[in-house]
């Protein structure tokens, strides 16, 4: 029986050893003196696809190869592995001499290295091995890419290979090649195509002239797509600003355009439900951690409640006794939003605070190679329009909705029939700060909490409200959408600061023009 155990055992190993052993022709060229023979052994180690090659590679890059009497060994540790079949070699022979590369060889060992990480099954280790090998790839190293290339399904990886094979293959000699390199990459979208057709087009750098004239054509038809990228990101960056600012005034159209009260503590709401969703990280973070990605939707009713809550009290204590006289409403409300700027400062510090977004809200959608759009601001952007649908049925579905339109058309006449008004402002004022809380929600997964974060979108809120018409929900939809998409356009024309002026006038302009704003609000007291 022993004889047949130990046939058996070596029936195993005999797999496992075919596996580690290499071409020792390639393995020995690592140890020669000429560096041209070095970067050609790496080059054949590359093309084997073997992961033994890719740890000979990586002693080789780490200087921890050595060869003696013309065998190339390993460093392991204490041990001394033949490179060849990484066999222990015991005792290690002596005089061996350390193999030492220069930086050239060097880089094209990290390509090298990149290449064989091709046919990990990992799909990160992959996708990380692309992009650096789309960042050069040598022409020796075109059939290891045409083979991941042809058996990569993955919509990431699979382009970055077709750029690093495209960028390879246009090294070759033979013009058929280049033309074919170049016509396959006409369909790219990426940013580096542009680069690596741009530089061939350069003076004597391409001679053949059926090459210059594809590349120019290919050039034309990847900058068409890399400018449509643009204008699409463009687009959905003005959507998600507009998303924000629409967050931000519908609360304030409720405020100012429904109720008349110029609420400079508007943006102060906002914190306060930015502040409710750092809250909420915290609390999930100690007492829920298998389930903290799930913050954000505990922190929106916690959100509403708290800002809602400081709404309420801030109607009962200041704003009541302040109705019809508006400049003395501005001040006392601006003198609130200093209170709770202060108070949060003294709870949370006055350095601002990270919210961080939960793993289904990370990464994005790519579209074109130079357009992705990050699924939180998707996410913010549905979640505006969920809010939307909610206050177009509050308004216009409920009985709620029916007493605020008829004070706000007539608040006289409505109190005259029953309806309680001044617990309707009370309702309302909590509902338009609670609106404001959940702007604070979305905020804080795009932008750092801090107490003075409200600042910055309390005049873009009002410029929302005042373009939009006064206590028109839709002329708010379309206002906050126009300006954030404006504002992005600008922006990349002219910068921020610019921008923001030029928004201001137009609207200046506009509302000299259109007092009324885009939609004009209907009723015998707009009339008066």
């Amino acid at each position: 029986m022993r004889p047949l155990t130990a046939a058996l055992f070596l029936l195993l190993l005999a797999p496992a050893a075919a596996r580690a052993a290499l071409d020792p022709q390639a393995v020995a060229k690592l140890g020669a003196e000429d560096s041209e023979e070095k970067l050609a052994g790496v080059d054949e180690l590359a093309r084997s696809a073997d992961p033994a090659a890719a740890r000979v590679l990586q002693a080789l890059a780490e200087d921890n190869l050595q060869v003696a009497n013309g065998r190339v060994l390993l460093l392991d540790g204490e041990r001394t592995l033949d490179a060849t079949t990484l066999a222990e070699v015991d005792p290690a022979p002596e005089g061996a001499e350390p193999i030492t590369i220069n930086n050239r060889i060097r880089r094209h060992v990290g390509t090298a290295l990149a290449a064989l990480r091709l046919s990990d099954p990992d799909r990160r280790a992959r996708l990380a091995a692309a992009q650096e090998l789309a960042d050069g790839a040598s022409l020796e190293l075109a059939p290891a890419l045409k083979a991941a290339l042809d058996r990569e399904q993955d919509r990431e990886v699979k382009p970055l290979l077709a750029l690093a094979y495209a960028q390879a293959t246009l090294q070759s000699p033979e013009p058929a090649a280049r033309l074919s390199a170049v016509k396959a990459l006409r369909d790219s979208g990426n940013p580096r195509v542009e680069r690596l057709l741009g530089g061939l087009l350069a003076d004597g750098a391409e001679t053949d002239p059926d090459v210059r004239r594809e590349a120019l054509a290919s050039l034309e038809a990847v900058r068409h797509r890399l400018a449509m990228g643009e204008l699409v990101g463009r687009v959905f960056s003005g959507l998600s600003l507009g998303s924000i600012l629409l967050l931000a005034a519908l609360g304030l159209a409720i405020t100012y355009g429904l109720m008349g009260v110029i609420n400079m503590a508007h943006g102060e709401l906002l914190m306060i439900g930015a502040y409710a969703t750092y809250a909420m990280q915290g609390v999930f973070a100690r007492h829920f951690p298998r389930h903290h990605d799930w913050y954000v939707v505990a922190a929106v009713p916690v959100a509403f409640l708290a800002a809602g809550l400081v709404g309420a009290v801030l109607e009962r204590t200041v704003i009541r006794f302040l109705y019809g006289r508006p400049l003395e409403t501005l001040l006392a409300t601006w003198g609130a939003s200093l209170v709770l700027s202060q108070a949060a400062r003294s709870t949370f510090g006055a350095q601002n605070v990270s919210v961080a977004n939960p793993s289904w809200m990370s990464g994005g959608v790519p579209l074109v190679a130079n357009a992705v759009l990050p699924w939180n601001r998707i996410v913010i952007v549905a979640f505006s329009l969920a809010v939307l649908g909610l206050v177009w049925l509050a308004m216009n579905r409920t009985r709620f909705g029916l007493f605020l339109r008829a004070v706000t058309q007539n608040r006289a006449m409505a109190g005259c029939v029953g309806v309680p008004t001044g617990r309707l402002d009370t309702l309302a004022f909590a509902a338009g700060a609670g609106i404001a809380g959940l702007g604070g929600v979305a905020l804080s997964q795009i932008a750092n909490v801090g107490p003075d974060m409200g600042q910055a979108y309390i005049v873009d809120s009002f410029m929302v409200v005042v373009l939009g018409g006064v206590g028109q929900l839709a002329g708010a939809v379309w206002a906050a959408l126009g300006l954030g998409v404006l504002s992005k356009f600008l922006e990349g024309w002219s910068g921020a600061v610019i921008a923001k002026i030029a928004v201001l006038a137009f609207i200046i302009v506009f509302i000299q023009k259109r007092p009324q704003g885009l939609f004009a609000l209907k009723g015998r007291f707009a009339e008066d």
